[in-house]
């Protein structure tokens, strides 16, 4: 009968429900790790990576990542206009290539 009351006591120890939350937990922290090691964005790589958002919309947002450098774009929501000039030519061949024909002068 003694036997039975040592069972009952081990069964009902509040110990042993957080050694379960503890485990929970540490599943939950090596997923959010993963997760932030295969982000596009990780800070810790060097990969270069650039993110395009809304694409084509007048809020489209570009987000550029070189080395640890990250640069942040921002559409003005007009089509045709910045800064720059003319700099040449290009034609489509009928095979679907691209030719360059730079223009003369300066």
């Amino acid at each position: 009968m003694s036997l039975r009351l040592m069972d009952d006591l081990e069964a009902d120890d509040p110990v042993l429900s957080v050694v379960n939350l503890i485990d929970v937990f540490l599943v939950i922290i090596a997923a959010l790790l993963l997760a932030i090691a295969n982000n596009p964005m990780n800070p810790f790589t060097q990969e270069d990576v650039t993110i395009i958002k809304n694409p084509g919309k007048p809020n489209m947002e570009m987000v550029v990542k070189k080395g640890e450098v990250i640069e942040h774009y921002q559409a003005s929501g007009e089509i045709g206009t910045g800064e720059g000039a003319r700099a040449g030519v290009a034609y489509r061949m009928k095979d679907g290539s691209f030719v360059y024909v730079p223009e003369g002068g300066s």
